[in-house]
């Protein structure tokens, strides 16, 4: 005969309303908590998984949309959320939509629909807070709506932090290749970090900030290095143009980190690129990944939730700077 809650309440010395909040994740002291847990362990009780979900109008099921799988930084990304959303007993949709707004607008329809839970977006397309109003969602960088957390990274703390240091190099002539995003973003304080260090040691700013897509960056990093030819240290705002921006440099003849040198942001991530190590300014991947997961938990189960959430990202220095 199968094991009941009222079995593991009987066995744990407790009441049936207690098993039922540990099993939901609700309010329950340690200690007790403990209790039930070693329970459920000794008398190898399974939940009913699919008719608590029914009870709760849940289908067990979050969606993370980044714009593109084979990119450093969203891999690492999704492989962390998928880990972090097992203790929520979630299966994770994964959906890559770059130049596929309709793919975004899909799975708000699929919220509204009870098709899925909730999502994380990571995204590039501004949405109509109304389309928002309602749904489970949290984002990385991009405040959606007043409503919606997101996470994000130190980013101007971060990027002056990381310029100070060229300076501290010898660097001069300093540049900036980003990737301007088209919604309001936290990566955006990437670029205004570079100006103002800029003006407060004097130094002209070098500067091309586009709006591009992913897998366009060496078309920005050909355009900064035809306009500025002189330049002695750069900052690229993102992992795959910092790397763009050292194969363009070898090309060109610059020796690296000798004549040039160059941080980029997001990771080092060696194992995708074909040199030892970027410097880099690193994001605490893994956190911000269990942070968006923990939030999304929280806004499905209608919690209070903290908008922002700021995580400091740091410089590791590598092969690319002296």
């Amino acid at each position: 005969m199968a094991v009941t809650i009222k079995d593991v309440a009987n066995y744990a010395n407790v009441g049936v309303g207690t098993v039922s909040r540990v099993l939901n994740g609700g309010s329950v002291n340690k200690t007790t908590r403990e209790t039930v847990m070693k329970a459920m362990r000794e008398l190898k009780f399974t939940p009913n998984v699919t008719a608590h979900r029914l009870r709760k109008n849940r289908t067990g099921v979050i969606a993370v949309l980044v714009p593109i799988i084979n990119h450093p930084f969203f891999s690492e990304f999704v492989e962390r959320v998928e880990e972090a959303a097992d203790k929520y007993g979630w299966s994770v949709l994964i959906v890559s939509s770059q130049q596929k707004l309709d793919k975004e607008n899909g799975i708000i329809e699929k919220i509204r629909r009870k098709e899925i839970d909730g999502a994380i977006f990571v995204t590039h397309y501004k949405h109509d807070e109304k389309d928002l109003q309602g749904c489970p969602f949290v984002s990385i960088d991009r405040p959606l709506s007043k409503d919606i957390p997101y996470v994000t990274s130190n980013n101007y703390e971060a990027t002056a932090e990381a310029l100070e240091y060229l300076i501290s190099k010898g660097c001069k002539k300093i540049g900036y290749i980003g990737s301007k995003p088209i919604v309001d973003s936290e990566v955006m304080q990437r670029e205004k970090a570079y100006l103002d260090t800029m003006a407060k040691h004097g130094f002209e700013p070098r500067i091309v900030n586009d709006v591009i897509m992913h897998g366009e960056e060496r078309g920005a990093v050909d355009k900064f290095f035809a306009a500025y030819p002189d330049v002695d240290g750069i900052f690229a705002a993102g992992y795959t143009m910092a790397q763009t921006t050292y194969g363009a440099a070898i090309e060109k003849g610059y020796s690296v980190p000798d004549c040039l040198q160059i941080i980029g942001y997001d990771g080092s991530f060696e194992k995708w690129g074909n040199i030892k190590s970027l410097t880099a300014v690193e994001q605490p991947i893994s956190e911000m990944a269990k942070a968006v997961v923990d939030l999304l938990y929280g806004v499905i189960e209608g919690k209070q939730v903290t908008t922002r959430t700021s995580m400091k990202a740091k410089l590791v220095i590598g092969a690319t700077t002296k």
